[in-house]
């Protein structure tokens, strides 16, 4: 059974930091394309970020320059710190694990971004 479990959401100012982790089961976690996506209110999920097997990572504009995506393959767990928060940045974050054309989803952690 696959599971995909994130932690490290909460509430925090804005320019403050957190740190979300994604702890995997069930899966070959060193050669799954790991990812986080965030669902703001009331819009799409959408691509945070990404990172390979061999470390490669991508990043959408808009978290270029604050946030940053690793991994532990030893863990099975992926990490995204994020630095500089902004309002903006409140959403529900999920992880991914992408091989082909599988995908499997966390069930997501909360993060607001509020003074």
């Amino acid at each position: 059974q696959v599971q995909l479990v994130e932690s490290g959401g909460g509430l925090v100012q804005p320019g403050g930091s957190l740190r979300l982790s994604c702890a995997a089961s069930g899966i070959s976690f060193g050669i799954y394309v790991m990812g986080w996506y965030r669902q703001p209110p009331g819009k799409q999920r959408e691509l945070v970020a990404t990172i390979a097997g061999g470390d490669t990572t991508l990043y959408v504009d808009f978290v270029k320059g604050r946030f940053t995506i690793s991994r532990d393959n030893a863990k099975n767990t992926v990490y995204l710190q994020m630095n500089s928060l902004k309002p903006e940045d409140t959403a529900v974050y999920y992880c991914n694990a992408k091989l082909g054309g599988i995908n499997y989803w966390g069930q997501g952690t909360q993060v607001i971004v509020s003074s």
